[in-house]
C-alpha cells in the first residue's frame, strides 16, 4: 500500500503579517528567486528572509513541489472530478483504499449530497472508466458520478488574496 502523506488542515491558525504576504506575492511571481534576490527585491536582511523562509515552512504555508508538475505530461491529458457517496462508518479505510489509486490526484471530504470529491487523470476515456471501476470497487462506496473537466477557467492563484492583505481570523 502506498505511504499516507500527512493531511493538512483546511485553515492555518496563525495569521501572516504584512512581510510574509510580500514575500510570498514575491516568490508567487517567480519561485525560483533565491534568498538573497528576495532580500534585496524586498529590502530585507538575508537572515530575516530565511528566518521568514522556515517560519512559513513551519506553519505549512507552502505546498508540496509536486502540486506544479504537470499530469498531461506524465502520459496523463484527461481530467475529471469525481463525487462519491460512501457509507460514513467506512470513511477512514476508504480513504486509505483511494490514496493507493495513483490516478487520484487528490480528494477533499464534503457537506452537500456527495461525501467526497475526488480530483482523478487518466490517459483516455477508456482510462477513465477503469479507474471509476477501482473506485467502485473499494468497500464503502456506493456511488459515484463522474464529470470530466473540459478546460481550466481559472487555474489555481493565490495572487489576489496576497494583493488584498492579511485578513483577521
Amino acid at each position: 500500500m502506498a505511504a499516507l502523506r500527512t493531511v493538512l488542515p483546511l485553515r492555518i491558525m496563525q495569521a501572516l503579517d504584512g512581510t510574509d504576504t510580500r514575500l510570498l506575492s514575491a516568490l508567487a511571481q517567480d519561485p525560483r528567486r533565491t534568498v538573497v534576490a528576495l532580500a534585496q527585491k524586498l529590502g530585507l536582511s538575508r537572515n530575516t528572509v530565511q528566518a521568514r523562509m522556515a517560519q512559513l515552512e513551519k506553519k505549512h504555508v507552502f505546498l508540496s513541489f509536486e502540486r506544479r508538475i504537470n499530469p498531461a505530461a506524465l502520459g496523463y491529458p484527461l481530467m475529471a472530478f469525481i463525487s462519491v457517496h460512501v457509507q460514513q462508518q467506512k470513511l477512514t479505510r476508504l480513504a486509505q483504499d483511494l490514496a493507493a489509486i495513483p490516478e487520484i490526484l487528490e480528494g477533499y471530504g464534503l457537506t452537500g449530497s456527495a461525501d467526497l470529491l475526488l480530483r482523478v487523470v487518466a490517459q483516455d476515456a477508456e482510462d477513465l472508466f477503469r479507474i471509476n471501476g477501482k473506485i467502485l470497487a473499494c468497500d464503502g462506496v456506493e456511488r459515484a458520478d463522474t464529470a470530466l473537466a473540459m478546460g481550466e477557467l481559472i487555474p489555481f492563484r493565490v495572487q489576489p488574496l496576497l494583493e488584498r492583505g492579511p485578513q483577521g481570523s
